[in-house]
């Protein structure tokens, strides 16, 4: 008489508990994982905003008046590029803020087009 194979394989319960192992260890890390990608996209808009508006004080500084557009900056190589912003994923959703002397420029100072408030509380269209 043969001696019966042995069976190889996982059992259902088997496969059950390593389910239930990853779906726990998941539940554990994903809402970190999350919290983290929105601290870095907030991180990256205050280094955009900082950029901008330090090409901005330095365009005002060299042409005593402050540029007509964001284009103008990358023009006159006060910048690379504009920044996409992080929250939006576009470089068009910025807002210009106007100085309160309409003679010396348009683009004063740069807000994020995001809606939406910040972990801080804050909206991003304060920023």
């Amino acid at each position: 008489m043969a001696s019966p194979r042995p069976r190889t394989g996982f059992t259902l319960i088997e496969l059950m508990v390593v389910l239930a192992i990853i779906a726990t260890l998941l539940s554990l890390i994903a809402p970190r994982y999350f919290h983290s990608v929105d601290k870095s996209k907030e991180a990256a808009l205050k280094a955009d905003l900082n950029g901008m508006r330090d090409a901005i004080d330095k365009y005002y500084g060299d042409h005593a008046k402050y540029p007509d557009t964001l284009e103008e900056l990358v023009i006159k190589r006060y910048l690379r590029s504009i920044p996409p912003d992080p929250l939006t994923g576009s470089n068009q959703t910025w807002i210009t803020m106007p100085p309160d002397d309409n003679g010396k420029g348009v683009v004063y100072d740069v807000r994020s087009g995001a809606k939406g408030v910040a972990a801080d509380g804050t909206p991003y269209e304060n920023w």
